[in-house]
């Protein structure tokens, strides 16, 4: 089977990109293809793999997978990405559009340049904070600067859902030990759904150092819902204004939370990295 593919990338956070209606995949066969193309020594090499398909309810739809091969809800750089996709692919000539993740409908603002989609806006709608919806196990309605202890260390959290579960932690990214401490909050009994990490040094009210594990892939290079959970959560501690540069290994996003419309902003960057077609073998290992 011949796969079609462009690889995209959001600030280092990269997934391939395949258009779900020009390349029907069959459901049963995604999480091994998703696995053997986000291989970074034997296939294509990837965050995970995103199926841009027809939407019923939106322009699009985001249909996200990890690179472990399971679902996941969300991906603000996944998001973008996908806007460009369409915008640059002319598969539509709106710059303001909707995409459907999980169900959920998304608003895009896409800024062109020289006719292709420079910079795109998100809006990422209301941060969830109530421990069920998250969810969490806690005690409290809201999980806000509380311990967590694991195998890693103890830590201090915040927790934010932006469609997808974040455990915010002030703690020097560059000090931590990512992988250990990640994947420990990641798989800890309090998150049934396990939960990404974000691991946060404040600079200065408007501008914080992020590094981030991502459940089901790793640490990654970005995280789009990782730079929102992490604005939302930095602002109910205090820490910052409402308005931050989130500054990733892999460069810079630019988070708003409209608390009068309690409404999260993400701008950041997109770009097609290269195109092909790779053969997909089922049974090859």
């Amino acid at each position: 089977m011949k796969i079609t593919f462009t690889k995209m990338e959001g600030c280092g956070n990269d997934y391939v990109y395949i258009n779900g209606a020009a390349v029907p995949v069959d459901k049963e066969i995604k999480p091994d293809l998703v696995r053997k193309l986000s291989d970074r020594h034997f296939g294509i090499g990837s965050d995970g793999v995103i199926f841009i398909n027809p939407s019923e309810k939106a322009d699009f739809e985001m249909e996200m997978w990890n690179a472990d091969g399971t679902r996941a809800e969300m991906c603000g750089n996944g998001i973008r990405c996908v806007a460009k996709y369409v915008y640059d692919k002319s598969l539509t000539q709106k710059t303001e559009l909707k995409i459907e993740s999980f169900g959920k409908v998304k608003d895009i603002t896409i800024i062109p340049e020289d006719g292709k989609a420079k910079l795109i806006r998100v809006n990422m709608g209301s941060p969830i904070l109530e421990s069920s919806q998250i969810p969490v196990v806690s005690g409290s309605e809201k999980v806000i600067d509380e311990l967590i202890c694991t195998d890693a260390g103890d830590f201090n959290m915040t927790c934010v859902s932006m469609g997808n579960p974040h455990a915010v932690i002030f703690e020097d990214p560059d000090v931590i030990d990512i992988e250990k401490a990640g994947s420990a909050v990641e798989n800890h009994p309090r998150f049934p759904k396990r939960t990404n990490t974000e691991f946060v040094k404040i600079i200065d009210r408007a501008n914080v150092r992020m590094r981030v594990w991502e459940r089901g892939t790793g640490e990654t290079l970005a995280c789009g819902t990782g730079c929102c959970a992490t604005a939302v959560a930095c602002v109910l501690n205090g820490l910052t204004d409402d308005k931050v540069t989130v500054h990733v290994l892999g460069g810079r996003i630019e988070v708003f939370w409209d608390r009068d419309n309690d409404t999260v902003y993400m701008t950041g960057p997109a770009k097609t990295v290269f195109e092909g077609e790779i053969d997909y073998d089922q049974d090859q290992q």
